[in-house]
C-alpha cells in the first residue's frame, strides 16, 4: 500500500508540512499541492458541503502523489470512519475528542483486529481493487500506515489529554485552538496565559506518551511559538484563506507597480 508520508517524516525527526483542503476540491489539487512540497493535506468533511463521493474523488486523485491524504470527518460515526479509510484515506481526524473512550471508538472504527474492529472489505480503493495475495500481512500494514488524529478542541478534552495521548492507536493531539478559546471563554485570545498553558498540556500530554502534536497556525510567528511550545505537526492554513491572502497582496503589488 501508499508509504505514509507524514509518518515517515516523523520517523525521521522532522517536522510535517500540510494543507487543508476545505474549499478547492479539484482534480488537480493533488498534484498542486505535491509540487508545493507538502507531506501530507486534511480533507475537511466538517466545515465543509463534501460527501463521500467527493472525498472518493480526492484521495484517488492523491493516490498519484506522495502526499498523505488525511480526512477530517464530520462526527466520529463508524460510518465515517471507515468508509474515507475504505475509499482510501491514511488516516483520519476526528473533531472534539472529550475522553479516551471516544478516542478508543475512532481506533476501533479505523484499525483492523486486534488493535481494532474495522469491517473488511478487500479488492477496493483502499487496496488498488487488488485483492491482497495475504491478508494478513495487509492487516498490519495498513494498521501501521493508518494515523489517527484526535482534535482537543474543549476544556473537557483538555483535562483528558492524557489520557486520550495514552490510548493505544492515537498518534496525533491536535488542537483546534479557536475552538478550545471558545471553551474556555477567550475566544481567539491566542496569547492568554490559560491558553497558553493548555498549549503546553496538550503537547506534554503527546509527548508522555510517545505521540505528536499538531496545530494549524494562522502565521510565521505563531508557528515559531507554537513549535517552541511542543507542537511538531503543522498544517499551514486552509485552501481558500491561503489562496485569497496571496491573491490581495499579489492585487495590491500590482496596483502599487502600475498605478491602480
Amino acid at each position: 500500500m501508499k508509504p505514509n508520508r507524514l509518518q515517515q517524516v516523523l520517523a525521521e525527526g522532522r517536522v510535517p508540512a500540510g494543507h487543508m483542503i476545505s474549499e478547492f476540491a479539484t482534480r488537480g489539487i493533488a498534484k498542486i499541492v505535491e509540487a508545493a512540497g507538502l507531506d501530507f493535506v486534511l480533507l475537511d468533511m466538517e466545515h465543509t458541503g463534501h460527501g463521500i463521493a467527493r472525498i472518493a474523488d480526492l484521495l484517488a486523485w492523491f493516490k498519484a502523489t506522495p502526499v498523505a491524504p488525511i480526512v477530517r470527518v464530520p462526527q466520529p460515526h463508524y460510518h465515517f470512519l471507515a468508509r474515507v479509510m475504505d475509499a482510501g484515506a491514511l488516516g483520519v481526524m476526528v473533531p472534539n475528542v472529550e475522553t479516551a473512550e471516544e478516542a478508543k471508538s475512532v481506533v476501533d472504527a479505523v484499525k483492523y483486529a486486534p488493535l481494532g474492529r474495522r469491517g473488511v472489505g478487500l479488492g477496493t480503493a483502499h487496496t488498488d481493487y487488488v485483492m491482497p495475495k495475504d491478508p494478513g500481512r495487509y492487516f498490519e500494514e495498513a494498521n501501521r500506515a493508518t494515523t489517527v488524529i484526535c482534535q482537543i478542541e474543549s476544556e473537557q478534552g483538555l483535562a483528558n489529554a492524557d489520557a486520550i495521548a495514552a490510548v493505544e492507536g492515537v498518534d496525533i493531539l491536535w488542537v483546534g485552538h479557536y475552538d478550545l478559546t471558545m471553551s474556555m471563554g477567550m475566544p481567539g485570545d491566542f496569547r492568554a496565559p490559560r491558553f497558553l498553558e493548555a498549549m503546553k498540556r496538550v503537547a506534554g500530554a503527546a509527548k508522555r506518551h510517545g505521540k505528536s502534536a499538531g496545530i494549524q497556525p494562522g502565521n510565521l510567528d505563531q508557528a515559531a511559538e507554537w513549535f517552541a511550545l511542543g507542537f511538531n505537526v503543522f498544517s499551514w492554513g486552509a485552501d481558500a484563506a491561503v489562496y485569497g491572502r496571496a491573491l490581495r497582496e499579489a492585487i495590491g503589488a500590482l496596483r502599487d507597480c502600475c498605478g491602480g
